[in-house]
């Protein structure tokens, strides 16, 4: 049942998708396709999540909420909107009743009483597993010539069977519109040490109504989470990521080119966020907002990895103990993102509704969404200096950055999607000078000894993606994706050769801009089960670097790509 509204029974959701699977299934097609999905039924590889604990607790297909999980339809959003309830009715709905935690009098004894909350009558618990096989172009072969003498380079098979995620996820209500979200990656390539928390808050929906705000206009989120941007990276339906939320900004730091930036920022838009969201509004219809104040940490450094000082005590822990540090600054970074969708059914009442009314029962509105979003932050570096009167001291350089964009959906009905995304990137650039006021060339960090620092050429990317989606059947989902960055400074360090550049967010590109094509298909076997193909028309890249002969810059020749295909296998249960 991939499309959906507000449904008065379950039998209605039943007949719905009986009828969708009448309508859109003729026997012989089906199969040949079928066979086809086996045919690439090897792996599956996008980290997101579907929710079967609802599945359960309400009695219903996967396929209520999700058009091809974990990508929700109308009704999905609703769901989630409403704190991982149905919008209407969700206790004549919910076939599982929600165990009491206290009566429900309690609240009118308050604060003589605990207030009376639920948890879920199941322990609302999901797993996820995914494998690949990934296909590598032989053009992989050419990066040995970048390997130091001496050393071994490291070995790319043509084919490779990869182990994916295992994961658990939980999420529901406690009652009083206190919504919860945990996931985490317990397994990551087959190791238990490379998996991590990815999302885990707590949310509190409508909390304006406490305040007698209209409704839906105020949301509080707390906890661990994925910025509201404009396109889930966490939950896409996506093998591979967008390539401009994973986009860090590296300044230019080839001493054989003129143009040098201290900038070292390795935050990417894709990163989770710790901190807290006010919300509000609803996704399936007029506008929707969110503002996120969380944790600066532009270093790269995780929690984990960051004890902070020994003679400090953290959450849970004494001196030297506890839970680390997670942020790298005392600033907190800001985020805004600011939606608005038109749904453009003719008819008033259907045009207000979760779903549209078609011929054939509810399905999605036919919408445009435009929309925009804002990430300031301040990126800092540390370095042993000296003050004016030459004693030892910490110099700071605290670098201003920001990430801007905005963004525009089109959908039709059921079946066809159109999205697209824009951001632009700018980090303020401070370079280290002497007691003499002469500028450090980067290269010499570890031996001159900075006083303090000048503005200068600000580190910029640009970038994006489009994409069209469409529903062919309701087991069925092509796809067709193209990727831009465009950053100058990724491709200066593409040109240092002795020895070669690997910490850009794409190594040794031949443009400044590079693009990537990725057409995509994935079939639902079940409606937990998905089979997905993608194959990546991937950036040019070079292993050769000369110099021009009539600027004395180093240039890159012989350009070459390196494009790979990838099938996957995933199921949730």
């Amino acid at each position: 049942m991939w499309r959906n509204e507000e449904i008065d029974s379950h039998r209605g959701l039943q007949l719905i998708e009986e009828d969708n699977m009448q309508r859109h299934t003729v026997r012989t097609v089906r199969g040949s396709l079928l066979l086809l999905a086996l045919a690439v039924t090897i792996l599956s590889a996008s980290k997101s999540f579907a929710i079967p604990a609802f599945s359960r607790m309400y009695g219903t297909s996967c396929s209520t909420c999700h058009i091809d999980f974990p990508k929700l339809n109308d009704f999905g959003k609703a769901f989630k909107d409403a704190g991982f309830k149905f919008p209407k009715d969700d206790e004549a709905m919910i076939k599982i009743p929600p165990v009491m935690l206290g009566a429900p009098a309690n609240s009118e004894l308050w604060p003589k009483a605990i207030w009376p909350g639920t948890i879920p009558g199941i322990p609302a618990i999901g797993l996820r597993m995914s494998n690949y096989l990934q296909y590598t172009g032989t053009s992989s072969g050419k990066f040995a010539s970048l390997t130091p003498a001496g050393t071994l380079p490291p070995f790319v098979p043509t084919t490779d069977f990869e182990t994916g995620l295992f994961s658990i996820f939980t999420a529901g209500n406690f009652g009083s519109d206190i919504a919860f979200w945990v996931d985490d990656d317990i397994s990551v390539a087959g190791a238990n040490g490379s998996g991590g928390l990815g999302d885990g808050y707590l949310k509190f929906v409508n909390i304006g109504r406490l305040i007698k705000l209209p409704k839906n206009l105020l949301n509080l989120r707390v906890g661990q989470f994925e910025l509201d941007l404009p396109f889930t990276q966490a939950r896409s339906i996506w093998i591979s990521p967008y390539d401009i939320y994973t986009q860090s900004n590296i300044g230019a730091m080839n001493s054989l080119v003129p143009l040098q930036q201290f900038v070292n920022n390795q935050f990417t838009m894709a990163d989770a966020g710790k901190g807290v969201e006010l919300s509000g509004g609803l996704h399936t219809g007029g506008y929707n907002y969110s503002i996120a104040f969380i944790d600066q940490n532009t270093s790269g450094i995780g929690q984990d990895a960051n004890p902070g000082s020994p003679y400090v005590p953290q959450v849970t822990g004494s001196n030297n103990g506890g839970l680390g540090v997670a942020s790298d600054a005392n600033f907190k970074d800001i985020y805004a993102n600011f939606q608005y969708r038109f749904n453009l059914e003719r008819d008033k009442e259907s045009r207000s509704a979760i779903q549209a009314a078609g011929p054939m029962g509810p399905r999605d509105h036919t919408y445009l969404n435009l929309g925009t979003y804002y990430f300031y932050g301040r990126s800092v570096q540390r370095l042993l200096g000296t003050a004016g009167d030459g004693t030892s001291t910490v110099v700071t350089a605290r670098e201003p950055f920001y990430r801007v964009g905005g963004n525009m959906t089109f959908n039709y009905r059921c079946c066809l999607q159109f999205n697209a995304l824009y951001m632009y990137g700018h980090d303020y650039n401070l370079l280290p000078i002497d007691s003499s006021g002469n500028l450090i060339p980067l290269q010499n960090l570890g031996t001159a000894v900075p006083v303090g620092f000048i503005h200068s050429t600000p580190a910029t990317f640009s970038g994006g993606f489009v994409d069209a989606e469409w529903l062919a059947y309701p087991w069925m989902y092509v796809m067709l994706r193209y990727d831009a960055v465009n950053s100058t400074s990724d491709r200066i360090n593409g040109l240092a050769t002795d020895p070669s550049f690997t910490g850009a967010p794409f190594n040794a590109p031949f443009r400044s801009t590079r693009n990537r094509i990725t057409p995509g298909v994935q079939f639902l076997i079940h409606a937990n089960i998905k089979a997905s193909f993608e194959y990546q028309f991937r950036p040019s890249q070079s292993v050769v670097i000369a110099t021009n002969p009539l600027t004395g810059l180093p240039v890159a020749l012989n350009p070459f790509h390196t494009n790979t295909a990838v099938v996957g296998l995933e199921f949730v249960y």
